[in-house]
């Protein structure tokens, strides 16, 4: 499992680790029951601290994203539906609050920017 970071970044890293693990179990390249690597095997490979990477493992099992198992290690959990689905709707609405402070700023009203909005959804 590759997971990039970047200490340029504005996030903090084990924000970075959690929303790079979390997108790829949304995106089903990481399944149910797989197993992630060990805390100290990812913090070793990307010459971080352990402490960061279990935050970030900490954040995941909080959110219902991954199980930590005592002595074996840390699997993804089995997400259900409701959880999928309130996941995805977060994340648009994050782009959209973006997409609608650009407009904003741009000068564009909001049936405009409704318009280019059913434009790419009916377009997807």
């Amino acid at each position: 499992m590759e997971v990039v970071i970047s200490n340029s970044s504005g996030q903090p890293l084990y924000e970075q680790i959690s929303s790079q693990i979390k997108s790829k179990i949304l995106s089903g390249e990481l399944r149910p029951g797989e197993a992630l690597p060990s805390m100290r095997a990812l913090a070793a490979g990307l010459r971080i601290s352990v402490i960061t990477t279990k935050r970030a493992y900490e954040d995941l099992e909080r959110e219902g994203f991954i199980e930590t198992v005592g002595g074996k290690g840390s699997f993804v959990s089995a997400i259900d539906a409701d959880l999928l689905r309130e996941e995805h709707l977060r994340r648009a609405e994050a782009a959209l609050a973006e997409a609608a402070s650009i407009a904003r700023a741009a000068g564009v009203g909001c049936e405009e920017l409704l318009a280019a909005l059913k434009l790419i959804y009916e377009g997807a």
